[in-house]
């Protein structure tokens, strides 16, 4: 079994760090002659009250508006990748559980994803480099993002 990575997928959320962690992907996709992927997975907040209705409908055309904002960015940071079309997910849902889905679905075998590294009550919280890191059948890239708070 080769160790070398065959395709690697960026967990891409469009923070300011993100140019880092597409650098670091594209490095390792060259270095490898890896197929490289990119998503960006919208969070779905389901509304548990279905009493207000209204605001169903403003909801959902919330989400589409994100989504397709969403689809925008990601096809022009894949573009500056050059990363194909058919190579490029975005969607709603859980980003802890659909980037897994996307990279098991895929055959993909490093999944890269920014993390903050927080400590305390944010650790607990959780976090998307985190779930990923535990529930990926491959291998995981955490890149380390600077925190730009002052101390």
């Amino acid at each position: 079994m080769s160790s070398e990575y065959q395709h690697i997928l960026i967990a891409a959320d469009f923070s300011k760090h993100g140019q880092a962690i597409c650098q670091k992907a594209r490095a390792l996709a060259e270095r490898h002659q890896a197929k490289l992927s990119i998503c960006h997975i919208v969070e779905d907040f389901p509304l548990t009250d279905f009493a207000y209705e209204p605001m169903i409908s403003v909801d959902i055309d919330m989400r589409d508006a994100l989504l397709d904002a969403g689809k925008k960015q990601l096809a022009k940071l894949a573009a500056s990748l050059n990363i194909p079309e058919q190579q490029q997910w975005a969607e709603c849902g859980s980003p802890s559980t659909d980037i897994v889905r996307l990279a098991d679905d895929n055959d993909v075998d490093l999944i890269v994803v920014g993390s903050h590294g927080r400590h305390g009550i944010q650790l607990l919280l959780g976090s998307t480099a985190n779930a990923v890191l535990h529930h990926a059948h491959c291998d995981v890239l955490a890149v380390r993002l600077q925190d730009t708070r002052s101390a």
